[in-house]
């Protein structure tokens, strides 16, 4: 009720609207128990990617090493191949997670792998790389590679023009022809010796394939760093040297298993080497031969 301006008290504790005070026992108290948080990365993970899909140990040589095992697609009681195969199949491939065993590597794996290339005659290399072959390291050797050689082509150029005081325009192309040269032959050349291994009955892995052949190129690396000492004759040394290597790493490492192929081994031994050297012959006029 109003009275004088101001509002009286109610004291009618069965008043409309009015709120009783609670009563009885005090709520229990809520504990809060500690909780367990999980520590990322896991500790045994070492660096590398942990939990991400994995190709089975008998996954098909066409998107994994060769490696045949007991119990797959066709052998015991459909394992762990067979369950991919039925839920993805080819599909896979256009799946971030189908990539992620390829990039599971870390620096010391990739200095090792690079190390190995740079010895060609232990032909160990796809041995060690069976079981875990690569994209990460033939990715970014391939990647420098471009730039490297671009990069030093048009510095010997470039001097070469001052030296003869002679007007020096810079070539873009020299970088869009090495991404060219060195991408599409590290691509397309495994994809093809893949089919004609195939066809010979001795089939290798894509990606193993894919995996030696960008190993191969970083030793091109320093053999254009070295391209810029202004003797030709040296250079055509290094490029030599560079290509043999590059094409015995290659040629060692595949030996092993297309002698398994029959008679013709021989001749696809010979074709890959020639050709890993005509790479290194190619690299040599194009981008390292001076003209003012």
């Amino acid at each position: 009720m109003m009275s004088g301006g101001g509002y009286s008290a109610l004291d009618d504790p069965k008043a409309s609207g009015s709120v009783p005070a609670a009563t009885g026992p005090d709520p229990p108290t809520i504990k809060f128990a500690d909780s367990n948080l999980q520590i990322f990365p896991p500790s045994e993970a070492k660096g590398k990617i942990s939990g991400a899909y994995r190709p089975p140990t008998d996954a098909d040589d066409t998107f994994s090493s060769s490696k045949s095992g007991g119990g797959g697609r066709g052998g015991g009681g459909g394992g762990a191949g067979s369950d991919d195969a039925g839920q993805g199949g080819w599909f896979r491939m256009f799946s971030v997670a189908a990539y992620k065993p390829y990039f599971d590597v870390d620096t010391s794996d990739v200095v090792e792998r690079i190390w190995e290339s740079v010895f060609p005659f232990r032909g160990t290399f796809t041995e060690k790389t069976s079981e875990n072959p690569d994209l990460y390291g033939p990715f970014w050797t391939c990647t420098t590679l471009i730039f490297v050689a671009a990069s030093i082509a048009t510095f010997v150029t470039y001097l070469s023009h001052k030296w003869h005081k002679k007007e020096w325009n810079y070539d873009i192309n020299l970088v869009t022809w090495s991404a060219g040269l060195f991408y599409g032959y590290v691509t397309f050349v495994p994809l093809g010796l893949y089919v004609i291994l195939k066809y010979f009955s001795a089939p290798a892995g894509l990606v193993q394939l894919w995996c030696l052949y960008g190993y191969s190129l970083f030793i091109f690396i320093p053999a254009s760093l070295l391209s810029i000492v202004p003797i030709e004759i040296f250079r055509w040394v290094i490029a030599g040297v560079a290509g043999f290597m590059s094409a015995t790493f290659v040629a060692m490492n595949l030996r092993a298993h297309i002698v398994n192929s029959g008679e013709r081994w021989f001749l696809i031994v010979a074709g890959i080497f020639l050709l890993q050297l005509g790479l290194a012959v190619l690299l040599k006029l194009y981008f390292f031969t001076i003209t003012v």
